[in-house]
């Protein structure tokens, strides 16, 4: 099957000089994460249509994104980022009590409180640490011995974050390990979990069956809700202390805001997003990942091979294209000149000389359409 041409006539986009992009990269924010599922629009215009009191809406869709992925609470947000700051600020607010004033008015400074840390594995660091540091606390690295994160507690520690995913895993405990060494010098766990669906389980995996006090999600990734949301589910007394500091609170998360629309939007899609027949799904995806292999095979200079799991350690397959000086072409020249098709063509630019070609982000057909594509531009360079 081949993508329908009309797909990408977007009279919006054009309007701004710009053209649609197939997507054989990820979920990235800069390619706008995942096109939303059925339901979500619909949702967001039901939203739309009357005014309604937010701070009982937020209550209502918490309590309904709880009962339905089986944890004590939820809390959605403007993504998994700001879910980050407010789990943050919910340990140093509110830890098994619940919100504290003095700790909120004390924020980012924390000059009353005093000095409070984040535990993290120095493997885990990377550039969502920003979303931590703005609450005030000092990041505390930690190797992947038990012993040496026991000792970096203390009484000025907030939380571990531990962020999942296999490409997450060398350097770090498990997370069972890490919940269960916190938990004993009593201290609460987050989970950072942005792009960790699929698996679907990953909503209640961390917390309700790890023992995680939280773990956040993206919206507008695989639950395919709207781009600017994030989801996070845990123990109830966590929940409250985000809550308490995000919008429409004046607070540090003042600026973390949801609409209505947006609130609606996220909860159509998590319900749809647990009716889905994940196993159908991800044998799609690597149904594509196969098309891909055969179909460049055997090209000069081309060498390729199933990589897994995602770039984001998801449980699913990628087409991974090693591009040897034999094809006329280097790794950066192949992705520009993918980039200035019509529509553009995403890709992930991997090691020097690979690109990976992801499916998770794929419509119907538009695994064909890379594949023709990335063939024309191969063949028109064989030497």
């Amino acid at each position: 099957m081949t993508a329908p041409a009309d797909r990408y006539v977007n009279e919006a986009y054009a309007s701004l000089g710009l053209r649609p992009v197939v997507n054989a990269a990820a979920t990235l924010t800069k390619l706008g994460g995942s096109l939303v599922a059925p339901p979500v629009l619909p949702a967001m215009a039901a939203a739309s249509r009357n005014f309604v009191d937010v701070f009982e809406l937020h209550r209502a869709v918490g309590q309904r994104l709880a009962k339905v992925t089986g944890n004590e609470a939820a809390l959605v947000s403007s993504g998994a980022a700001a879910l980050l700051t407010l789990a943050v600020i919910g340990c140093v607010s509110g830890p098994k009590g619940g919100p504290n004033p003095v700790a909120i008015e004390d924020l980012p400074y924390l000059d009353k409180t005093g000095e409070k840390t984040v535990i993290i594995y120095g493997s885990q660091r990377n550039a969502y640490d920003y979303a931590v540091r703005q609450v005030g606390v000092r990041i505390v690295e930690v190797g992947p011995e038990p012993d040496e994160l026991a000792a970096a507690i203390d009484e000025r520690t907030a939380c571990v974050l531990w962020f999942a995913g296999a490409h997450f895993s060398a350097g770090a405990l498990p997370i069972e390990q890490v919940v269960d060494i916190a938990h004993r010098a009593g201290v609460p766990v987050v989970v950072d979990g942005a792009a960790q669906v699929p698996p679907i389980s990953s909503l209640w995996h961390f917390t309700a069956e790890v023992g995680a006090d939280a773990a956040v999600f993206s919206g507008g990734k695989g639950l395919r809700g709207p781009q600017s949301t994030g989801l996070m589910v845990g123990k109830g007394w966590l929940i409250e202390a985000a809550r308490a500091n995000g919008a429409p609170n004046h607070s540090l998360g003042r600026g973390m805001k949801v609409g209505k629309e947006e609130l609606l939007g996220l909860l159509a899609a998590v319900e749809w997003s647990l009716q889905q027949d994940e196993p159908a799904l991800l044998a799609a995806y690597e149904t594509s990942v196969q098309k891909w292999i055969a179909g460049l095979s055997g090209l000069p200079g081309i060498e390729v091979e199933r990589g897994y799991p995602s770039e984001a350690g998801q449980p699913h397959g990628r087409a991974m294209v090693h591009i040897g000086p034999a094809s006329g072409w280097d790794r950066d020249s192949l992705v520009e000149a993918l980039w200035s098709a019509d529509p553009h063509i995403a890709v992930g630019a991997v090691d020097p000389d690979v690109i990976a070609l992801n499916p998770q982000t794929l419509q119907n057909g538009e695994d064909e359409l890379v594949l023709s594509e990335l063939r024309r531009l191969l063949e028109s360079r064989r030497r």
